[in-house]
């Protein structure tokens, strides 16, 4: 199975249509002087977030646009028509980063949110520029301007208030179901989740925020294991994480040493991602005597030494997630009313995302170019199959295609 979460496109827009050297030729009119029309506006390439649209894989096939040239000018002043604007649809949450520099073009978070990536060239002089007092029959016209040409990057990250986190099995999307709308699948095996799955939770009325449930994560995850950093880009935008933890694995594993495990990887793989809150939540205690959960809860949190919040549910049951719910929904909404009346507070935060992009960024292209060095290395080895049609080059950016799920 291939995700597509990124994709490389190049655009070029139109070129500017060229000007005309014309003059006015009119019975009775013996000094018509010059009427060369200019050459039309070349067709810009604008990149537009639409809630309609879930997914990059409109990109992984084709892969190059070209806006349409603008037309020529002509006698009688006639200017060229312009040429058609293109507008490439992707989803809410896409980043469009410049290949060549690496600047990012911009960061499209709201639907309808339109972006110029390409413009157009304009169009030609037709010679009625060039006429003076002193030369009353101009030749002279220009040719259009050549439009933009550009490589880019676009990079979708899901939009949530809240994300799940944890190791596989240890049931985020039991409990994003409990809690939500959203029905991802869920079985008895591990990496049952695929792709993230979004969900709006309501607390009450005109109260709610957006959930999303991402892959798990398991040891390694941050140098390629399992899905790797596939997935871990996908918290960079949320608000506070959710660990989900289950507090007796069906693999007979330690709970406290799979937690540590995680934590350790999101510090690997964004220092600044490990300071996000985090919120606690042992799970799956139906699964345990009740008369031992209260010691078994507490021996998983000494393991652990942790001091935050914490709660202890039954996704499978809807037992205590409804008290999760109302204190994610408090936090989310402290942290946007105090974003709101503390200009102070709101800077540090626009900067603690933008040290993230960079972070989750950096770390997502490092890891793409060692596992892109590991299948060449091991093909040299010969370590892969004839029938392996890998591309390496190919894989630059199309390594995943993400379906989001909505509720």
């Amino acid at each position: 199975m291939r995700f597509v979460d990124e994709a490389v496109i190049t655009v070029e827009a139109g070129d500017g249509g060229n000007g005309v050297a014309s003059f006015r030729r009119e019975k009775f009119v013996p000094f018509g002087g010059p009427d060369g029309g200019d050459g039309g506006r070349g067709g810009s390439i604008y990149i537009q977030a639409d809630d309609d649209t879930s997914t990059l894989v409109d990109y992984r096939y084709t892969r190059k646009f070209r806006a349409e040239r603008g037309k020529n000018g002509a006698g009688a002043n006639c200017t060229g028509r312009g040429g058609e604007d293109v507008v490439l649809k992707v989803p809410v949450g896409t980043t469009i980063v410049d290949t060549d520099s690496g600047d990012i073009i911009g960061d499209l978070v709201e639907d309808g949110q339109r972006i110029l990536v390409a413009g157009g060239g304009d169009g030609g002089l037709g010679n009625t520029h060039f006429k003076s007092s002193t030369n009353r029959a101009p030749r002279k016209c220009t040719t259009g301007i050549k439009g933009e040409f550009r490589e880019i990057r676009l990079e979708l990250k899901v939009l949530a208030d809240v994300g799940l986190l944890g190791m596989p099995n240890a049931g985020k999307s039991t409990f994003i179901r409990a809690v939500s709308a959203a029905k991802p699948k869920v079985a008895d095996y591990p990496f049952t989740t695929m792709v993230p799955n979004l969900g709006v939770v309501d607390a009450d009325r005109h109260r709610s925020f957006v959930m999303a449930d991402i892959p798990g994560l398991i040891e390694g995850a941050a140098e390629g294991a399992g899905l790797g950093i596939r997935f871990l880009k996908h918290l960079a935008r949320t608000r506070i994480l959710l660990h989900i933890i289950d507090v007796q694995p069906i693999d007979g594993s330690d709970p406290a040493h799979n937690a540590k495990a995680i934590m350790n990887e999101l510090a690997k793989f964004s220092p600044t991602l490990a300071k996000l809150p985090i919120v606690l939540v042992l799970n799956k205690l139906d699964q345990i005597a009740e008369e031992s959960r209260e010691e078994w809860c507490q021996h998983i949190l000494d393991e652990l030494e942790w001091t935050g919040p914490v709660f202890k549910t039954s996704g499978l049951l809807s037992e205590g997630t409804k008290e999760v719910v109302y204190y994610l929904m408090d936090q989310i909404e402290q942290q946007r009313e105090r974003e709101v009346e503390d200009p102070e507070y709101a800077a540090e935060v626009k900067a603690f995302r933008e040290q993230l992009e960079v972070e989750t960024r950096e770390q997502t292209i490092a890891a793409k170019e060692a596992y892109r060095a590991m299948r060449r290395a091991q093909r040299l080895e010969g370590m892969l199959g004839d029938d392996d049609d890998f591309d390496d080059d190919e894989d630059d950016d199309n390594d995943v295609e993400i379906i989001y799920v909505r509720d």
